[in-house]
């Protein structure tokens, strides 16, 4: 657990983002490993199928994660507040309510994959290999949520070295899994998803066993969890928008994926190889970001309001020259990064054409988030949802469409930066206005306890 309402601001935040940064480059390598392997030994067909299915994926599971941030919220506002018993109660709270919906995600997935692919106008050679990867992947959502929730709740508490310990664990479980599969085993696609439950839940439960043992407040015992109806709702009320807000993202994703798709399976390949490169590259930006909210979150619960504008410059610097770094590799050395995944000729010029476009507005997504870091961070998710979805459904999706039908495949790429350009300027005058500081959660217990936490 860490305290990160004393001590220098920019310290602090790298010290907490750090670990996070690294947890989740090795979470991205399960993607990325697997995009590789399937790239070079199985096809890009069979590449177009594992890339397609993430948007869907995220579209499933992003409302959970939105109530995740919710809970995660108001963790680290209670555990500044020095109010434990609560925290307790909140962590088991999300952890019920992961382990239902984990259940229920995965029968709809199963239930309605192969028409969700036909929906987005996925090449009919691909369907039959995308429908199978992410039918056997839908029955490893328990895990998934498992782990992603115990991460939340360390998170909350200001520890974000714990989850990047068994991360890294799993990654390399991964890693191993994929190349025996499919190297040397000559299994299909179905092997991928295979590995990813594997080290998931290898993950999941080596965590919850360590926790167990270990822990002072998180601790994983299915006969003593208790769930707090007052204390869900309140999760609800600040993961709501979040959870909203990703879902009509990954929906907004999907139509871009139709768009692509309509280009046929090179573009569709390039697409799925360039995301995942241009996803691992916009991470300094989002766990900076988030390691901001946490930051803001405690400072906010224990009434230190003067600390958050300090935190928020030192992000923005910090993240500001990673991205400037960043760009410059991707402009340098696009081509070489694509060719890790494939050698087909034409997926390689589409891919990077996608990098030099989308990755020279690194540095707006950065500063983008900041804002919307301590936004979320205050309590006050409602307004970056509203922002998000304009910026995706007013702006990227037309976008997408009108500059595609001008300029083709890349009127898709130029339409990303437009996105986060209209978002910026938007979290940037609702932060100015200064509302956010009247959003704190914490005030709902000196009022009633929590009514003596359900």
């Amino acid at each position: 657990m860490k305290d990160l309402t004393r001590g220098k601001e920019s310290s602090l935040i790298m010290r907490f983002a750090l670990p996070m940064l690294i947890g989740n480059v090795f979470q991205q390598m399960y993607n990325i490993v697997d995009s590789i392997i399937v790239g070079n030994y199985l096809g890009k067909e069979a590449l177009a199928a594992v890339g397609a299915s993430f948007p869907i994926i995220f579209a499933l599971i992003s409302f959970v994660v939105g109530i995740s941030t919710g809970a995660s919220i108001i963790i680290s506002q209670y555990f500044g507040a020095k109010k434990y018993e609560t925290v307790k109660k909140a962590s088991d709270t999300l952890m019920i309510f992961l382990f239902v919906t984990a259940i229920v995600i995965s029968v709809i997935g199963i239930a309605f994959s192969e028409q969700i692919f036909r929906l987005i106008d996925m090449p009919a050679e691909v369907i039959p290999q995308a429908t199978t990867y992410f039918n056997i992947y839908s029955t490893g959502y328990i895990f998934f949520f498992g782990y992603y929730g115990l991460s939340s709740i360390l998170r909350g508490l200001g520890d974000s070295k714990t989850p990047l310990y068994f991360l890294i664990f799993a990654t390399i479980i991964n890693v191993i899994l994929d190349y025996t599969f499919i190297v040397l085993f000559k299994w299909g696609i179905e092997s991928v998803a295979i590995a990813t439950i594997i080290s998931q839940a290898a993950a999941f439960f080596a965590l919850a066993f360590y926790l167990n043992k270990t822990h002072k407040i998180v601790k994983l015992k299915l006969k003593s969890l208790q769930f707090s109806k007052q204390l869900f709702i309140e999760s609800c009320k600040l993961g709501l928008p979040s959870g909203l807000q990703n879902t009509f993202v990954a929906l907004g994703i999907m139509a871009l994926f139709s768009i692509v798709n309509s280009f046929g399976t090179s573009a569709a390949a390039a697409y799925s190889i360039a995301s995942r490169i241009d996803s691992f590259a916009s991470l300094p930006a989002m766990n900076f970001a988030a390691a901001l909210s946490t930051f803001v979150g405690q400072n906010i619960g224990a009434n230190k309001t003067e600390r958050v504008r300090r935190g928020l410059i030192a992000t923005i610097k910090i993240t500001s020259l990673i991205s400037i770094a960043v760009s410059v590799v991707a402009w340098l050395f696009g081509k070489e990064l694509m060719q890790l995944f494939t050698n087909d000729a034409e997926v390689i010029e589409l891919g990077r054409n996608y990098l030099v476009i989308v990755c020279s507005f690194y540095i707006v997504f950065s500063i983008m988030f900041a804002y919307t870091g301590v936004l979320r961070g205050a309590g006050e998710t409602t307004i970056p949802m509203i922002i998000t979805l304009f910026a995706m459904w007013f702006v990227r999706v037309p976008a997408s469409y009108l500059f595609a039908g001008q300029i083709g495949i890349e009127g898709v790429w130029w339409a990303m930066p437009t996105g986060w350009i209209i978002g910026l300027v938007f979290n940037y005058m609702w932060y100015k206005s200064n509302r956010w500081k009247k959003k704190k959660v914490v005030k709902i217990a000196i009022e009633g306890e929590i009514k003596a936490s359900a």
